[in-house]
């Protein structure tokens, strides 16, 4: 491939931008309407209009989006992540377009899409799972049945995407019909399936993944562990890489299970490309499959920092039929690394996001500092799209050399003309239990009560 077209925005469409073009290949990108004066249009070797702000009529215009591919002769489609990245239709059209999708096939896509499907596929590699439904569909009677046999609380969760959104907690039976119905809305407003299905919840566990690559040839690695467990509203804000926890010598053997565990999961669907499996981890050290990301995810950067890789390229590698660059002894996690989503939105007000006009913007610099930005002064944030405005990641010898450097690139950032999460990032660097590696999924509660 030598020309890619990159269907997707912002931050992540830069980021991808940035490693075609250090292959030596065409960059094409695509905007909407509202996107006009983005930084990725004009960072692009070429780029074209593909319809108006809304994402429907946009990015996640399907039509719109092969026919840029179509006049621009593109070979290949990088999806990024959110918008259509995990949407296996997508990947049809795109290889019945002649196109290569930077990707998993679309039959990985589809099975691990379906979270219910993606727990039986994991429980038949010999995968923990949380207890739950299994594939029947989950419907409010059924619902009631389980969450009484498992007891309360009980988490409703989107079979049809990830990323936390639609997942709705149920501390009683008075309230399991409200919280089924608000997740069944946004399942089908966010990923138009309104399918669910039931898990117990967990108490404040700790959410740790594994990045894994695999080839079309059956090599699969592993580039170990991000520990995602700081998170509002069940969206992650901050991760690292490696998880404190894990690191701890005594608990090597829970690494190894886990990282084996990622790798037979990947295995049973023979799955291609980038991944991420997705583990919660309970007070007595046990862990549990909860999802497959089928897909690139935003906090690749802890992974590359740590690891020296460019995740990015190897996609593209992959995706051209290369066997894997790397055997798993080739990959060792050197030093410590920390990512801070930055955000328009507004703590105070439970995060809502907050749209307005970037006037005056400043990003810090120094050693081991690595900023992924989407953003320019003068720019007109839309409440089109996801609110996340950059990402700021730290790398040290050690984990307290990370925060230091992340606590300094803090200070020294300047985001003016609207509200942004800046702020709450620097209160969790000074937060003795984050100093300490004392984070869970309740973490963030603790900062703000």
């Amino acid at each position: 491939m030598d020309r890619i077209l990159i269907a997707n925005r912002g931050e992540i469409a830069c980021r991808i931008i940035r490693s075609i073009q250090q292959l030596g290949k065409t960059a094409i990108a695509v905007y909407s309407e509202a996107d006009v004066d983005a930084p990725h249009r004009h960072l692009a070797d070429e780029a074209h209009l593909i319809g108006p702000a809304p994402a429907p009529q946009s990015y996640l215009n399907m039509d719109a989006i092969l026919q840029a591919a179509a006049d621009s002769k593109a070979e290949g489609i990088h999806p990024g992540y959110g918008f259509l990245s995990e949407n296996d239709r997508f990947v049809t059209r795109c290889h019945e377009a002649g196109l290569t999708f930077i990707g998993p096939s679309p039959h990985a896509m589809q099975v691990m899409g379906d979270k219910a499907t993606a727990r039986q596929l994991a429980q038949s590699a010999g995968v923990p799972v949380i207890p739950g439904s299994g594939s029947e569909p989950l419907e409010p009677e059924l619902a009631r049945t389980l969450a009484e046999s498992l007891g309360y609380p009980v988490l409703l969760k989107a079979a049809g995407g990830g990323g936390g959104i639609g997942m709705q907690v149920a501390v009683s039976p008075n309230d399991l019909d409200q919280a089924f119905t608000t997740a069944q809305n946004r399942a089908r407003s966010a990923f138009d399936r309104p399918a669910l299905y039931l898990e117990k919840f967990l108490d404040a566990p700790r959410h740790i993944e594994v990045q894994i690559l695999g080839d079309t040839h059956g090599n699969y690695v592993h580039l170990y562990e991000r520990e995602c467990s700081i998170q509002r509203r069940h969206q992650k804000i901050l991760e690292e890489a490696p998880s404190y926890y894990l690191a701890a010598p005594h608990r090597q053997g829970l690494r190894d299970r886990m990282t084996q565990a990622a790798l037979a999961v990947a295995a049973a669907v023979d799955y291609t490309n980038a991944g991420t499996i997705e583990f919660l981890v309970d007070a007595e050290d046990q862990f549990y499959f909860i999802e497959m990301n089928t897909r690139l995810q935003v906090e690749h950067t802890v992974t590359e920092m740590i690891t020296g890789t460019d995740l990015v390229a190897e996609q593209i590698r992959l995706a051209e039929g290369a066997v894997l660059s790397w055997r798993q002894t080739d990959i060792r996690p050197r030093g410590a690394a920390i990512e801070c989503r930055i955000y328009a939105e507004n703590p105070a007000k439970n995060f809502l996001p907050a749209p307005g006009q970037i006037t005056a913007l400043d990003f810090p610099a120094g050693p081991g500092l690595r900023i992924d930005s989407g953003i320019a002064p003068g720019l007109n944030i839309t409440p089109y799209y996801d609110p996340m405005l950059a990402k700021v990641t730290a790398h040290g010898r050690d984990r307290g050399e990370a925060i230091g450097r992340m606590r300094q690139a803090l200070s020294a950032l300047t985001i003016e003309g609207l509200h942004t999460n800046v702020t709450l990032h620097r209160q969790i660097m000074d937060h003795a239990d984050f100093r300490a590696g004392h984070v869970a999924t309740d973490f963030l509660a603790k900062v703000l009560s």
